[in-house]
């Protein structure tokens, strides 16, 4: 019982985003739920260490640092002055940003991405008298999508695929086919949505000349562009991801120039905190079978999560109550570790679903808050005209997906 008090506390606490009354975020609230599984004696020290999924804390840590070095040597600077070019074509220009975006965050954190790239998006729409919404907008959506497609594209998938023990191959070849159709059917929602105001000017002018972003060294860049394709490589081989991960993250830290502290500096202390602190947390309610009877129960009314529909549904509605990672660490044990494609679909679905409400994604966040600076207001009703039709129809191609799949098989 206490176990369970803990967990529905803590996860009401996660959902709200805070405690009434102190200055605590999801985050902490996490990280007081793992606290109090411990002094509670619901889990010993010992335990709660053991729960911590080291391979997955290692791979997300290590993917951090080969995104700091890219961001260090002014790779997304540079990425984002290329795109810009062709500001003189709005539409193209909205393709460009959506696959550009895709791209990046399919295999670099899709947070530091759009951290990187809207601040000079956000100049470059100003100084081109081009509406920044639907662009900035374009941006979020594509880098939530794009992450979809691969094992390494966000942080709820690495914890999917490490704790499946899924092939990076056949994860991208199932995943990566309904995040490139959402990302077509999403331009082009967003093309509709804003077919008229796609050339209205900024409405406040402002002082461009202080380009954000850092100066591109071309070196440095490359040592971390080497480093992802060594990395995605290595990804294919019978190194767990983890061991390739760490190394490669080694390698880039034996740095003539850049500081230990500069390159980790930039690393997600926050995330990887939620991340053991999650842990912890499922690990306390699920000692004594009460996954177990949850599972039975769900059944029993009808619920079943080896529907893939179903497990679509309440995906998208815990992900959008508690946030991704949350979701997805209280999905996982529902999971049958024999049916890899409710490993995906959990992967797809928690991702697509970033897109529906603002609070839904941390690259949602990081976009609005990053343009905010430069005067250009997202709000939550904003985000929702675009975001909630855009996860309608990506949920839609999700399950056509798994129709065709299944419609398929003898």
């Amino acid at each position: 019982m206490t176990a369970l008090i803990i967990f529905v506390v803590a996860y009401a606490g996660i959902a709200l985003g805070k405690v009434p009354g102190l200055m605590i975020d999801r985050v902490g609230v996490a990280l007081l739920g793992a606290i109090a599984m411990v002094v509670w004696q619901v889990v010993s020290i010992e335990e709660a260490f053991a729960a911590i999924d080291l391979p997955t804390i290692l791979l997300l840590y290590s993917l951090m640092i080969v995104s700091a070095q890219l961001r260090l040597g002014g790779f997304y600077t540079w990425v984002a002055q290329r795109i810009v070019v062709g500001s003189a074509h709005p539409r193209r220009f909205l393709l460009v940003i959506m696959l550009v975006g895709g791209v990046l965050s399919a295999v670099l954190a899709n947070d530091i991405v759009c951290f990187a790239l809207t601040p000079i998006l956000a100049l470059a729409l100003i100084e081109a008298r081009l509406n920044p919404m639907p662009y900035l907008l374009a941006l979020a959506v594509a880098s939530n999508i794009g992450s979809a497609a691969t094992i390494i594209g966000n942080p709820q998938n690495m914890l999917i695929g490490q704790t499946g023990q899924l092939d990076f191959l056949a994860f991208f070849s199932w995943c990566a086919p309904p995040a490139l159709a959402s990302m077509v059917v999403s331009y082009l929602i967003i093309l509709l949505l804003f077919r008229r105001s796609l050339r209205l000017a900024a409405a406040t002018p402002l002082n461009t000349a202080d380009e954000p972003g850092r100066p591109f060294d071309r070196w440095q860049s490359t040592k971390g562009l080497v480093a992802v394709v060594v990395l995605i490589g290595l990804f294919f081989t019978p190194l767990p991801r983890e061991i390739s991960a760490i190394g490669v993250a080694g390698l880039l830290l034996c740095s003539r120039k850049m500081k230990t502290r500069d390159i980790t500096g930039l690393v997600d202390w926050h995330l990887i905190t939620l991340f053991c602190a999650l842990f912890v947390i499922i690990h306390g309610i699920s000692r004594g079978g009460l996954l177990v009877e949850i599972i039975d129960h769900l059944r029993a009314v009808g619920i079943d999560l080896a529907s893939p529909s179903i497990l679509t549904g309440v995906s998208v509605l815990l992900s959008n109550l508690f946030s991704n990672v949350p979701a997805v660490m209280l999905l996982l044990g529902f999971l049958d570790p024999a049916q890899p494609e409710q490993w995906y679909v959990l992967a797809v679905s928690s991702t697509f679903a970033g897109n529906l409400f603002l609070l839904g994604s941390i690259a949602n966040l990081i976009v609005v808050e990053q343009a905010a600076r430069y005067h250009i207001r997202i709000s939550v009703l904003q985000h929702a005209l675009v975001g909630i039709p855009v996860t309608i129809a990506s949920l839609a191609v999700l399950l056509g997906w798994l129709a065709l799949l299944h419609g398929m098989r003898p």
